[in-house]
């Protein structure tokens, strides 16, 4: 019996594999390797940042945050919260409050968080302070962030 069991595992893994070793199944679905990738149309990339500006995308991140809260909070709390956690945190609020920035976010294990880049008007760049520091675990923020008008 115990040369038996090995014997039978062993066929089984042999047979198991043979059969799942047919490529036509997923060659049909594959792309062709000699196929170059299109650019999106202008209609798809304008859908999908209206998309990324929604109300639902803005409530969906919101959710997202304080999920991560929550399990930070489970975890033990704002002491050992991660600083790559903090600054994903701050920029997926800041993604969905100011959509068309430009922005950066980098975090210290201090709870300092540093936003760079560009923003369309004053009104924006007013806000990435408030919002950063909605996030919970951030102390400070820098802002090194410009006004940059949207090129037409």
């Amino acid at each position: 019996m115990q040369k038996l069991t090995p014997f039978l595992i062993s066929c089984l893994l042999v047979f198991g594999v043979a059969a799942c070793d047919n490529a036509s199944k997923t060659a049909v679905s594959a792309p062709d390797a000699n196929e170059t990738a299109q650019a999106p149309t202008a209609q798809t990339t304008q859908a999908a940042q209206q998309d990324a500006q929604s109300e639902v995308r803005r409530r969906q991140l919101d959710a997202d945050i304080r999920a991560r809260e929550q399990r930070n909070n489970t975890t033990g709390g704002d002491a050992q919260r991660a600083t790559g956690d903090l600054a994903s945190e701050v920029r997926s609020k800041l993604e969905a409050n100011i959509p068309k920035g430009q922005l950066t976010v980098e975090a210290t294990d201090d709870g300092i968080v540093t936003v760079a880049g560009t923003v369309n008007n004053q009104q924006e760049l007013a806000k990435i302070e408030r919002l950063a520091k909605e996030i919970k675990g951030v102390k400070t923020v820098v802002v090194k962030a410009t006004i940059a008008p949207p090129k037409n």
